[in-house]
């Protein structure tokens, strides 16, 4: 999934970063934007790491030690990291599904055109690149951990909660579909509009539009 912006917190929110966290930020931001660049002018087989290091302004072994893999670097714009901050400030007695449902649509209806831009290109490649699909499963356990323990901690739970992670696991296979689904259609759907209406199903079921 493509950056989410954050939801407007109802706390003050995470202290500002240090000169290095800042840093660190600018160059991943740098490797992955010229990543998408090289890939959109020329395909992704034919885009090298020696390639993308020379494009961000950094050696082959930075690009490595940022991200293990090229295919991580096309999945790094995913769900924001804030996610689980946004999480954990959405009122305590609202619905997990719903609190989820409103931080996620909100940060893709504030997209800008350059991250919109940078989700199609990361979408089209997620239908196209057997590895990046890969890849990506591997990239959803990770997002897992982190909303398993908000949601266990939303809801008072032990962070091994079964009910928990088989719901963590649903928002996320829905969120992969949206992705998918998104990108099969040309891009052309609103994309906070198809994750609403995603969640909303995972919410109310599937119903019969028409007698069997």
């Amino acid at each position: 999934m493509a950056a989410i912006t954050p939801a407007p917190a109802e706390t003050s929110g995470p202290p500002p970063m240090g000169l290095r966290e800042r840093k660190k930020l600018k160059t991943r931001i740098a490797i992955r934007r010229a990543t998408h660049r090289l890939v959109a002018e020329q395909g992704y087989e034919a885009t090298t790491v020696e390639q993308i290091a020379e494009a961000a302004e950094v050696s082959p072994s930075t690009v490595f030690r940022y991200f293990p893999t090229k295919e991580d670097i096309v999945l790094s714009g995913g769900l924001h990291p804030s996610l689980e901050t946004e999480l954990r400030a959405r009122p305590p007695a609202e619905d997990p599904l719903d609190s989820l449902r409103l931080v996620i649509t909100t940060g893709l209806a504030a997209f800008t055109p350059e991250e919109r831009a940078e989700a199609v290109l990361r979408t089209r490649l997620m239908v196209e690149v057997p590895a990046i699909r890969a890849r990506m499963t591997e990239s959803i356990a990770l997002t897992s951990d982190l909303l398993v323990r908000a949601l266990a901690d939303r809801t008072g739970r032990p962070h091994g909660d079964l009910d928990v992670r088989v719901f963590t696991a649903a928002v996320l296979g829905a969120l992969r579909e949206v992705m998918l689904y998104w990108a099969a259609r040309d891009h052309q759907d609103d994309l906070a509009e198809l994750v609403d209406r995603a969640l909303r199903t995972l919410r109310d079921g599937v119903r019969l539009q028409r007698p069997l």
